[in-house]
């Protein structure tokens, strides 16, 4: 393990959901390696790897991961990347705490930016069941008591909020967290 550059996370949407779009991650490691980038772990199927950068922009290497990953696996993945600070600001603010042992029941969607006050305002229109969300900066927190796979208002966040955004568990939040600071 090198101790140059910065940690990273990369979020991808849309890959090895439903046997669809299916990428290994063993494939991924070795594809952000031959990015230049080291140190890479990925954790789960859905697409979250954790890296190291000498490029200290997240907006500069999210687009060229993005271009990369179109150009060799043939389609588009959403891809967000936040650097290992973020993680850790975005766990300390989460406004309910008194749900976070309920990783299921908590979830963050990483925003590409933040949402505009109306943009905001469409979502608490919608809002309307058991679920509260709580905006903060390009952090979109969602409690949902029942659990997101039984939400209509998580459904409707993406459509509604038309702010491009990937949704990680509590439990994934924190495992990131946890990854990205073992590999500082």
């Amino acid at each position: 393990m090198t101790m140059e550059g910065k940690i990273f996370v990369a979020l991808f949407s849309g890959i090895n959901v439903g046997g669809n779009r299916i990428v290994k991650m063993a494939e991924l490691r070795a594809f952000f390696e031959a990015l230049g980038f080291t140190d890479g772990q990925s954790y789960v199927q859905s697409g979250n790897v954790v890296f190291r950068a000498d490029e200290s922009d997240a907006a500069v290497l999210g687009a060229t991961i993005e271009d990369a990953f179109e150009a060799k696996w043939g389609f588009h993945s959403r891809i967000m990347v936040r650097d290992a600070d973020w993680f850790a600001r975005r766990v300390a603010e989460n406004p309910y705490p008194e749900i976070a042992g309920e990783p299921t029941k908590l979830h963050l969607y990483v925003l590409e930016r933040q949402p505009t006050e109306e943009e905001e305002k469409r979502l608490v229109d919608k809002c309307t069941g058991p679920e509260h969300f709580t905006v903060k900066g390009d952090a979109f927190y969602l409690k949902a008591p029942n659990g997101l796979g039984r939400s209509d208002f998580a459904n409707l966040i993406p459509r509604t909020l038309k702010v491009p955004c990937t949704a990680r568990n509590w439990r994934t939040v924190l495992t990131l967290l946890e990854m990205t600071r073992a590999a500082g």
